[in-house]
């Protein structure tokens, strides 16, 4: 997830060779899928796995770009283009597309009713259509935690076990007080960005978010959109972001420097912390977040109507997110399961990492995941978080006086929605 604007230019120049480039599933056969996935959530591994249980199938796997690369160059393919029979969409996407559900194969026709009891209704009722179509099916969920340096802490003077630490913040204001003492003990930064590890999670944590329930736009004037806000610009004035986009390079030597001691962890994160930082095998754990609830994340498989390949696809995506498939995908890259028995069972609690100090991985995300009280996502909350997020980081690099950043966030967002 990148959450940036990419260059006009440069997305317009990806979209145009996939729309124009990519030529489909390869002749209509049951053995060959094109795939669409967007980069940094390791789709690569499960396309692996897959071809070794299946060395008759051909998976040709396309990493697009960011999330919001993919859903432009799907929207450009659904517009005219070629499109792949397969493609993985970010949950934020997700209502924009279940918006037009004729572009897409309704998954009932495939068989989805038969397993749609299998996941997390208010996750599964995210992909389905006002006219009953099933437009995707759910790979995971977020849930969110905080990661932070234990050494880091510790020569900070600050706690450093997870539940002592977790003792410290119960609200963010107490998350932002216990990383001025960090910044005093050390003249080092806290946190890696205020966007990510502040703004997209305090927004995450909210029973209603950019939407009303029926679909009203409240992004505006929802208080606790502003709350939000304002909490990731008090943590910049308080001088405790280190100003390291997340995703940069910068963000992944991080890690591994000590450039700060803490950054978000929803679950789809925790995994770039071991791949970017391997040396700091058992300095990191992982704890609530403040407010503990919350979710941040998750994605859907869906197959565009003009698939070559439907069937191939499908049988992909049944096999790939089962239950049991799911509960692997989570030891393997910590993507917390959608799937309900995977909180039925021990599986998930029990969970624990030694690179994360055997940190009860599994407990804080479960957690996290219970106690969220979902809220209704429009079709323009991918454009609206992406602008509000801009904002923070543009405030946090100096561009934006953060007595002037709500009143920017809000033009930038009407003008992103088209005024």
């Amino acid at each position: 997830m990148r959450f940036r604007l990419a260059a006009a230019a440069t997305v317009t120049v990806m979209v145009g060779a996939l729309v124009t480039g990519c030529s489909g599933s390869g002749g209509g056969d049951d053995k060959t899928f094109q795939f669409w996935s967007f980069t940094g959530i390791d789709q690569k591994a499960d396309v692996e796995k897959y071809k070794e249980a299946h060395p008759d199938i051909t998976v040709k796997l396309t990493e697009v770009g960011s999330t919001q690369e993919t859903a432009q160059a799907l929207t450009a393919a659904l517009a005219g283009g070629k499109v792949p029979d397969l493609v993985l969409i970010q949950g934020d996407d997700m209502p924009n597309f279940v918006a037009n559900p004729d572009n897409f194969v309704d998954l009932s026709t495939m068989g989805a009713d038969d397993i749609s009891g299998d996941y997390l209704p208010w996750v599964w009722d995210q992909a389905v259509a006002q006219n009953d179509a099933v437009i995707g099916v759910p790979t995971d969920v977020g849930g969110m935690s905080m990661a932070y340096r234990a050494d880091l802490f510790e020569a900070a003077g600050l706690p450093s076990e997870p539940d002592a630490v977790a003792a410290l913040w119960p609200t963010w204001d107490d998350f932002i007080s216990v990383g001025q003492q960090y910044v005093a003990a050390t003249g080092k930064p806290f946190l890696d960005n205020a966007g990510t590890s502040v703004f997209f999670q305090t927004v995450n944590q909210v029973d209603e978010k950019y939407y009303t329930p029926e679909g009203e736009l409240v992004y505006d004037t929802n208080p606790q959109v502003k709350e939000a806000f304002d909490i990731s610009i008090k943590a910049i004035e308080a001088g405790i972001t280190a100003n390291v986009p997340a995703f940069s390079t910068g963000w992944s030597t991080g890690k591994t420097n000590g450039a700060f001691a803490a950054m978000a962890a929803p679950s789809w994160m925790l995994k770039s912390i071991k791949t970017d930082a391997p040396d700091t095998s058992g300095q990191w754990r992982v704890t609530t977040v403040p407010k503990v609830a919350g979710n941040w994340g998750g994605s859907y498989l869906a197959i565009p109507k003009r698939a070559s390949n439907p069937k191939a696809a499908w049988a992909y995506i049944k096999e790939m997110q089962s239950p049991e498939s799911q509960l692997k995908n989570f030891t393997d890259t910590g993507a917390l399961p959608s799937t309900v028995s995977a909180y039925e069972s021990t599986a998930i609690a029990d969970y624990t990492d030694p690179f994360f100090g055997d940190s009860k991985i599994g407990a804080v995300l479960g957690k996290s995941l219970q106690e969220f009280k979902p809220f209704f996502n429009g079709p323009e909350t991918a454009t609206i978080g992406s602008a509000m997020i801009n904002t923070v980081t543009d405030v946090e690099a100096g561009n934006t006086p953060p007595d002037k950043a709500w009143d920017v966030a809000m033009k930038a967002v009407k003008d992103a929605l088209g005024g």
